[in-house]
């Protein structure tokens, strides 16, 4: 498998083309589209990050002709993708000629197989550019066009939902769950950070999900295999984002026991130690009746858990309070969750029909003024315990990515710690600095020591 490029390196390819004409225009088909693509061809192979052989197989000596330099590529280079007549061949057993005396080159195709070709130059090798989007004004390349700041964006990696939760009518507007190829995801990562975006945002429906309907199998990225799971995209995605100093976030996590594996990378500085989790709530029978996934009952001990292995975790969630049929003791009990669990950053909603939802059925819908009194209850429980957290930031020096400069930073500015996501949670407001040449723009990282609170914000001196 090829080895990753650096983010400037164009990818080469080495070539030959043996036999006739024919195959000679098959070959310069091939060759026009790689060059359309930013690949550069080598006049090595050992200069090559692979090498594509187009094969004669017509008579005997061509055979082994082809063979001969497929050993010889194989030999100097180690990624070689065959193509031509000699690949459309079967030995005397009935299996690919090519593979039978060569079985590790990447790929074998037959004859007029150029599209083929470039699928599998492709897969073990990503294009450098592609020539229609690179005429996109504004553009971040294979990431197309982002309504965001230039300095983050999301990435969605999946789309629709497996679950039938009551409250929700996502499935039948969506569909159910479907994951990106890993591959093509990353390559999307890739470009957004090249573009320059600093924090990069993965949504969907259901993250923890992710490659459950692929049944998690193997993609490539930069010619290597990779599962399709989230543990190994946030793996693939930390390690992309690390060359560029680049922030990874995740959203709608939901609490499975397999996010339990995600935690350590946080630690680790890989992914920023943030998790976007809707509990919706935390009684069983509430959560029952809701039809939640994952044991609603273990989420205390779950995040008690993931805090023991991250201790600078911060957990976002959303709630819904006033569900059909909620009493009064199961209201208490999410009130009660949420002061044990310490949630950083909680929203609410009163419940409320929504047209199609099977939540609407239930019995026991509550006064729509006793639902907002819920509501209220429930946001002073979280503004109380997120203003107490809050407060152990006071002294810290935190890393903060800009999002508004006044006079290049000299008249303060707006920002975000790894603790807040954009448009959702708090802000970290920048003083002037106290340096006359400290300066920063939208879209740098700065050091901020925490000198103060501010309702839901910090206060920050940039140093």
């Amino acid at each position: 498998m090829s080895e990753a490029l650096s983010p400037t390196k164009t990818p080469k390819i080495g070539f030959v083309s043996l036999g006739c004409p024919k195959n000679l225009t098959d070959s310069e088909l091939i060759l026009t589209q790689l060059s359309a693509e930013g690949y550069e061809t080598s006049k090595t192979f050992q200069g090559a990050d692979l090498v594509i052989v187009n094969t004669c197989g017509f008579i005997d000596d061509a055979v082994r002709e082809s063979l001969d330099t497929i050993g010889e590529a194989l030999a100097d280079n180690g990624k070689v993708i065959v193509t031509g007549c000699l690949g459309a061949r079967a030995d005397d057993g009935g299996g690919n000629l090519v593979k039978g005396v060569h079985p590790n080159v990447l790929a074998v195709t037959g004859p007029h197989a150029a599209q083929e070709v470039m699928e599998h130059v492709h897969q073990h090798l990503p294009k450098p550019h592609d020539p229609f989007l690179d005429l996109v004004p504004g553009s971040f390349g294979d990431a197309g066009i982002k309504l965001t700041p230039r300095h983050y964006a999301y990435l969605k990696i999946s789309e629709g939902c497996n679950h039938r939760c009551t409250f929700c009518i996502i499935p039948s507007m969506r569909g159910d769950l479907v994951s990106r190829p890993i591959g093509d995801v990353l390559k999307e990562a890739k470009a957004l950070f090249e573009g320059g975006v600093k924090e990069l945002l993965v949504v969907s429906q259901d993250t923890s999900a992710y490659g459950v309907d692929m049944k998690y199998r193997t993609g490539f990225w930069d010619g290597k295999p990779v599962r399709t799971r989230l543990l190994e995209l946030v793996q693939a995605l930390g390690e992309i984002a690390k060359g560029y100093g680049a922030w990874v976030r995740l959203h709608y996590v939901y609490p499975y026991p397999s996010v339990d594996d995600i935690i350590p990378l946080m630690q680790d500085g890989l992914v920023l130690p943030y998790l976007d989790v809707p509990f919706q709530h935390s009684h069983p029978d509430v959560l029952k009746r809701m039809k939640r996934p994952a044991s609603g009952e273990r989420n205390l001990e779950r995040i008690q858990r993931w805090r023991e292995m991250c201790p600078e975790l911060v957990i976002r969630s959303t709630f819904i309070a006033g569900f059909p049929g909620e009493t009064e003791e199961e209201f208490e009990h999410l009130l009660q969750f949420l002061r044990e669990a310490q949630i950083d950053r909680a929203g609410c909603f009163a419940y409320s029909n929504v047209a199609g939802a099977a939540a609407n059925d239930l019995p026991g819908m509550l006064p729509q003024e006793l639902r907002e009194e819920r509501r209220a209850r429930f946001m002073a429980v979280a503004e109380e315990v997120s203003t107490a957290r809050l407060q152990r930031r006071v002294g810290q020096t935190l890393q903060v990515l800009v999002d508004k400069s006044v006079s290049l930073g000299k008249k303060g500015g707006v920002g975000r710690s790894w603790a807040d996501a954009p448009e959702i949670d708090g802000l970290v407001h920048l003083l002037p600095p106290e340096k006359i040449s400290k300066t920063y723009k939208v879209g740098d990282f700065v050091k901020a020591r925490i000198v103060g609170t501010q309702g839901h914000d910090l206060v920050g001196m940039p140093v």
